[in-house]
């Protein structure tokens, strides 16, 4: 295998070590999950194929959500699809009435992706590429290019918001031919709901609509047969955090985000949506609350209801509900030697311990944790990490002072006093 370069190798321990996802370089430490990585790799070819898929992605705090949602994102680029990736927050809604959904809108479409562009802003390349294959067709058959561009997007006039949405489009391409920035900047502002009165878009655009709360589920479908019609596969949207609909301390206004996710599982199991997914990240208590809770809302709950026959270890994947089940213990050694070749930039001559010294570090975690440690491994992973980074820091302490002759106590401040053993001296560590 090739060196692992010090950007990926920095962008992947930081994150790590901070308790985040790391953006690049999440396949140089994926474990586990086949099963669960399987289905979602069926999802997207059914996306590619035109269909539609709805996901809730359930698992602990701590558990992967985020790191697996990155990582099927990353699959989800390399098949062609764009991709957009927002996290819920209170300013951020499935369904509101004062603007946080049309800013959940916009976030989504700030961060759309596509395999050139990875790191998100994609709306303007796709317009681009849209452009480009409708002036490539009308050289090839002597149609005007504008004539291509209409008869490309008339069939999204049948949609809500669709007129506008082809007008839009249009008013691109002409300031991409008369090469009017000003023109191209609104069609993409228009685009991403950063308009918020009619007035001002109408003056810019001269359309009479712009995405506002009621309409942002309708836009994301306009998009997702757009972004085919510019040569891609389709729309992955990947929502995490969805925690924060359940910690909405007014009843209707989480009934209302609950209907509007009702409507999205809705249209994908009848396949009304056209190359349209959705991954949604969430924990135990998000699905299963019957208070406040996804199966509060009893459409919901009759339909993400676990299989009754799937327990005593046997697992179902084809329905809406992922639940990301603990690593076992194999796939954690796994994850710490690939962390321990990581810190390495891919050297093991450069390893700062030895085999050994992996099984002992997952004897002690569990000594302290229990089986915790396997169902929600970030705080272990961040451990691994703060050790290797005393070794590399310290090149004279010894990895069995740090794990065998480990001396914890907490003091009043909470950080952990580590008396361990070095080649010269008893050295102490604050960590």
């Amino acid at each position: 295998m090739p060196p692992i370069r010090p950007r990926e190798r920095d962008a992947v321990l930081q994150s790590l070590r901070a308790g985040v996802v790391p953006r690049i370089g999440q396949h140089l430490i994926q474990v586990g999950r086949v099963q669960e990585l399987r289905t979602l790799i069926s999802d997207i070819d059914r996306i590619a194929d035109g269909g539609s898929t709805f996901r809730l992605v359930i698992g602990e705090y701590g558990a992967g959500k985020t790191f697996f949602l990155n990582l099927v994102r990353s699959i989800a680029l390399e098949k062609k699809l764009v991709t957009m990736h927002a996290d819920l927050n209170p300013d951020r809604r499935l369904h509101a009435s004062s603007g946080q959904a049309r800013s959940l809108y916009a976030e989504l479409t700030r961060s759309a992706a596509t395999r050139t562009k990875p790191e998100g802003g994609a709306i303007p390349a796709i317009l681009e590429k849209f452009i480009a294959q409708a002036k490539t067709e009308g050289e090839q058959s002597g149609t005007p290019t504008e004539r291509v561009v209409r008869q490309k997007i008339e069939h999204l006039a049948e949609m809500v918001n669709g007129y506008d949405f082809a007008d839009v489009v249009l008013a691109y391409w002409r300031g991409f031919e008369e090469g009017n920035d000003q023109l191209k900047a609104d069609a993409i502002r228009w685009l991403r709901g950063e308009f918020t009165t009619r007035t001002e878009a109408r003056a810019a655009l001269g359309v009479r609509t712009i995405v506002d709360d009621a309409s942002v589920y309708d836009q994301l479908k306009l998009l997702a047969r757009f972004v085919r019609l510019a040569g891609y596969s389709g729309l992955l949207i990947c929502l995490d955090e969805m925690v924060n609909l359940y910690k909405l301390a007014n009843t209707q206004a989480r009934t209302s985000n609950y209907e509007q996710i009702l409507r999205i599982l809705n249209d994908s199991l009848q396949g009304s949506a056209e190359g349209l997914g959705f991954l949604l990240g969430g924990t135990p208590e998000f699905l299963l609350d019957t208070r406040r809770g996804l199966y509060s809302y009893q459409a919901l709950q009759s339909r993400l209801v676990q299989n009754s026959f799937a327990k005593d270890g046997l697992a179902d994947f084809t329905g809406p509900v992922i639940r990301l089940a603990a690593l076992t213990p194999e796939d954690f050694q796994i994850l710490l030697e690939k962390l321990r070749f990581v810190f390495a930039s891919g050297d093991p001559e450069r390893y700062l311990m030895p085999d050994e010294a992996i099984p002992a570090f997952m004897h002690h975690c569990s000594q302290r944790l229990g089986d915790n440690y396997f169902r929600t491994p970030r705080t272990t992973i961040t451990s691994f990490i703060d050790l290797l980074t005393i070794l590399e820091q310290n090149p004279q302490v010894k990895w069995t002072g740090l794990i065998d002759g480990l001396a914890v106590k907490q003091d009043k401040g909470g950080e952990a006093d580590l008396a361990v053993e070095s080649d010269d001296e008893f050295t102490t560590f604050k960590l």
